[in-house]
């Protein structure tokens, strides 16, 4: 999925942290909000721009949400009043000027009772002192495919994911070599699985993703794609 674009300024920030403090005071919009299902929508559709250090996400193009909201938390704002800004900013993003179109969230990237979730996981650990990613299974390179959202478009077995808006990894990754999956992170349009579609995976991990982060991650897929009982990938 194409990765939308912001604006890179300390007042979009600083607006969201300011928005938190004075709206939607106390209120509690879903309590049955499914937080996994968040957070991987959160990973897939959000973490391409935005800092938020429980899902692991470094992306600059948009505001800091950890920054963000730590202010508000600080105030003495609840999970209820920073899921009512997100659901907000969400639905209703700041209006791009028009000679600028293309540096600013398009709206309803998400909807419905999805929108409710991204909103409700956000609020549930952004700004939180210290919060961390969970550790995910298969060293290095498997905490890299967990951060940067993998697994809620792509199957493998030995993550424990079962997306399919992406090919299934343990059946088309073995038996291809180091360079054929680099390309397929990097650039995947180039060689597009048959019954996908172009343009829906992010084209951002060759910069978003260090290069050390990005070689732990082929060997991880290589190591473990069809093989998930290999002991390196536990």
């Amino acid at each position: 999925m194409r990765s939308p674009r912001w604006r890179k300024t300390s007042r979009a920030a600083a607006g969201l942290a300011l928005v938190a403090a004075v709206v939607f005071g106390g209120c509690d919009l879903n309590e049955d909000a499914d937080l996994e299902r968040g957070r991987n929508l959160f990973l897939a559709k959000c973490g391409t721009c935005h800092t938020l250090a429980e899902a692991g996400s470094t992306a600059e193009i948009g505001p800091n949400l950890d920054a963000a909201f730590a202010a508000a938390r600080a105030e003495g704002n609840d999970a209820d009043t920073i899921e009512g800004v997100v659901q907000s900013q969400i639905e209703n993003p700041r209006p791009a000027e028009p000679d600028d179109t293309n540096t600013y969230m398009p709206a309803e990237l998400v909807t419905g009772q999805d929108a409710e979730n991204v909103a409700a996981y956000v609020a549930s650990v952004a700004g939180i002192p210290g919060i961390k990613p969970p550790t995910a299974p298969g060293g290095p390179g498997g905490q890299v495919f967990a951060q940067n959202g993998c697994g809620s478009c792509h199957t493998l077995e030995a993550a424990g994911t079962t997306g399919t808006v992406g090919p299934d990894l343990d059946q088309n990754l073995p038996g291809q070599s180091a360079k054929e999956i680099e390309e397929s992170i990097v650039d995947p349009n180039a060689d597009v699985v048959s019954g996908f579609q172009p343009d829906v995976m992010p084209q951002v991990y060759g910069s978003q993703i260090a290069p050390e982060g990005l070689q732990d991650l082929i060997e991880f897929l290589m190591t473990c794609a069809g093989d998930p009982q290999n002991k390196a990938c536990q």
